[in-house]
């Protein structure tokens, strides 16, 4: 008898324990029916969004503005002319811009590009920031891969366009660039 007593025991105690689990459970879960508001937070990203669809629209403008001078324009002699003029150094402005002195065509002050990644774009005769503003990312990354696995894992992508910041003497804009992409990327 006693062995016929406990058995139905081991079923009516999980049993009522679940039943008054799913009951607890079910009023907890009825009682904290409080709604969120996320119109603020769904608004301003909104917004976000209608700002930034105008900047994509006005990079694309710019974009196929400039694409149309180079692909309508044949060159002239003066226009090759004004390609290979060079653009003054001016040393002053780096250091007040950059905080350093700077000395001209130094490879360094691209974001990603130290000592011995300079050393590898010389040794490919990229000396200067016009000729890597010139190089393709391509380029650059095979430059990187001359140099070992342990150079593989920069990420050029930046370099050429720092380079043509430097080189056209635009030092707020390449400080301003940094800045806004730490380790030089996009």
């Amino acid at each position: 008898m006693d062995f016929e007593n406990i058995n139905i025991w081991c079923w009516l105690i999980p049993l009522l324990v679940g039943l008054i689990s799913g009951i607890l459970g079910y009023l907890w879960g009825k009682g904290n029916n409080t709604a969120i508001d996320n119109s603020a937070e769904i608004k301003a990203l909104e917004d976000k969004s209608i700002k930034l669809q105008a900047d994509l629209e006005a990079c694309n403008k710019k974009l196929a503005d400039a694409s149309k001078e180079f692909s309508t324009t044949p060159p002239t002699a003066t226009s090759l002319t004004e390609k290979s003029k060079v653009i003054a150094f001016n040393g002053k402005a780096a250091q007040a811009a950059l905080g350093k002195k700077v000395k001209q065509d130094d490879l360094k002050i691209v974001e990603g590009i130290g000592p011995k990644i300079e050393q590898l774009f010389h040794s490919f005769d990229i000396k200067t920031w016009k000729a890597l503003s010139e190089a393709s990312v391509a380029k650059c990354q095979e430059v990187l891969d001359s140099g070992g696995d342990r150079y593989r894992i920069h990420d050029p992508s930046s370099w050429p366009m720092q380079a043509k910041m430097a080189y056209q003497g635009r030092w707020k804009g390449l400080i301003k660039w940094q800045d806004e992409h730490k380790a030089g990327k996009f």
